[in-house]
Formats: structure tokens, sequence, C-alpha cells
């Protein structure tokens, strides 16, 4: 039986997939991805950049996606 820390690493999976389907659904992949975030200039990694057209890190985004933008 999962436990509640099994339960919350499983829903922020599931939201960080939904963020990243979000993103992609929406980014001019053409464009290059910033090296730091547009918001907070924390550095994005090179795996996040690597989509394409990123211009936020996965906190930022993730909160600019929950206050609808």
């Amino acid at each position: 039986m999962p436990d509640q820390f099994d339960r919350a690493s499983q829903l922020e999976e599931e939201e960080r997939k939904r963020s990243l389907d979000a993103q992609r659904n929406r980014t001019n992949f053409d464009k290059p991805s910033l090296d730091n975030c547009e918001d907070c200039d924390g550095p994005i990694p090179k795996e996040r950049q690597a989509f394409g057209g990123v211009t936020r890190c996965v906190e930022c985004q993730g909160f600019f996606e929950k206050i609808g933008r």
C-alpha cells in the first residue's frame, strides 16, 4: 500500500509531465532557449533547454502556469 510520500512523488511526477506537455504544445521549438530564467535569472538545465524556446526554469514555469499567466 503506497504511503503519502509515494503518493506525493507520483503527483509531483504527473504535474511535471503535464507542465512539460503544456510547454511543448505552446513553444516554438525553432527558437533558441535561454540559458537563464527570464523570471528568477536562475540557470535553466541543458536538458530543458534542448526542447527549444524555453524561457523559464521548471519552478517559475510551474508557478506561471498555476497563476494562469
